[in-house]
């Protein structure tokens, strides 16, 4: 593996997004890492992590930083972001025909917006005629692809998955049944239609909020057939300072099921607090489990997501000058201010399934 390897980056749609080695067995990578920035973001948000990715796999990876979603561009929904993403990652699988395998990295609302994205994409196992028929088993759906690509990885850096709503989702409103209510009222006025995903205020024609219909496969997206047929699904999330995202809808637990966590020994990852690997809940499990003081809709998306197993690091910056700026500083959005966080970027890449 040729760690000192130059990266650099081809020119998208007039947008240097695209990052790959200029070694020479960067010709042979055949994982495409797909990664999505969050609200108001844009595709340089991930370019340290991006960097690095290449220069530590040139011959494994080819980075692709999304830039159909940008600015005032990820105010239009969940669901429009998710088609426009889609659409973008067929155009770069088109390019480049020579991948494989595929992982998505996203920070914030970016992971919904993937979440969404790979409904659309996933592409069902299709049946021999010799196989089976009775074999009906869980692991079926883990054989489909994502636009025919085997699925690795599919991992967010404190994302709302359990939305924006609810006791100290959004940590900046200080817990305040007040002005949690009144956000919810007021959202769309500030994120439009992503307001209202994040606040599961929408109700289009009728229909349950669309985090709740991500639970399940239809209108021909598949979204949990095709969460479930990644071979890891990652979150990390902040346990503190994160005024945007608060850990439990980052890191989809309940209250209570939140860990007790202390200062890392671990020089290699000195932000890193609190590892767990989360295995599947069958459904009496997840019943056992309810929480009777969580929103009730709040526990069907922990309970939904849930059914999947998760790798869950959760991250701590209480120390750092920059701990107010964690929402950012867990990605490192800008490499020069957030570079505390680097250690985070490090830990995925070095537990990235290649």
């Amino acid at each position: 593996m040729e760690k000192n390897a130059v990266c650099t980056s081809e020119s998208v749609d007039g947008s240097r997004d695209v990052w790959s080695s200029k070694s020479s067995d960067s010709s042979s990578a055949d994982h495409l890492v797909v990664m999505v920035n969050g609200i108001l973001g844009s595709a340089t948000d991930w370019k340290f992590a991006a960097e690095r990715f290449v220069k530590e796999l040139p011959d494994k990876v080819f980075v692709h930083c999304s830039q159909r979603n940008v600015s005032m561009l990820t105010l239009d929904g969940v669901d429009i972001m998710g088609e426009r993403l889609a659409e973008e990652v067929l155009e770069v699988i088109r390019r480049k025909p020579n991948m494989r395998k595929i992982s998505f990295v996203a920070h914030s609302v970016g992971g919904l917006v993937a979440r969404y994205a790979i409904g659309k994409l996933y592409r069902p196992h299709e049946k021999k005629d010799t196989e089976d028929s009775s074999n009906k088993d869980s692991k079926e759906d883990s054989m489909g692809t994502i636009c025919g690509l085997e699925a690795m990885n599919f991992i967010t850096f404190a994302t709302p998955h359990l939305g924006s709503r609810g006791n100290k989702q959004v940590p900046f409103l200080f817990g305040v049944t007040a002005f949690e209510k009144l956000a919810s009222c007021v959202i769309h006025l500030i994120f439009r239609r992503t307001g209202r995903h994040l606040f599961l205020t929408d109700d289009d024609e009728g229909k349950p909020p669309l985090l709740k219909r991500m639970l399940e496969d239809s209108d021909q997206c598949y979204f949990m057939s095709a969460l479930r047929t990644f071979k890891r699904r990652v979150v990390y999330s902040n346990v503190g300072y994160d005024h945007i995202v608060g850990w439990r809808t980052s890191s989809i637990r309940r209250d209570y099921e939140l860990p007790k966590w202390e200062d890392t020994l671990n020089e290699k990852y000195p932000h890193v607090v609190y590892e767990e690997h989360c295995k599947a809940c069958d459904a009496e499990q997840c019943d056992l489990m309810e929480d009777n003081s969580s929103d009730k809709i709040e526990e069907e998306l922990v309970t939904g997501l849930s059914c999947l197993s998760w790798e869950k690091v959760d991250v701590s910056f209480h120390s750092s000058r920059l701990r107010f700026a964690a929402h950012s500083v867990i990605q490192v959005k800008d490499q020069i201010t957030h570079i505390e966080g680097a250690d985070v970027i490090q830990h995925m890449i070095d537990h990235f399934l290649n």
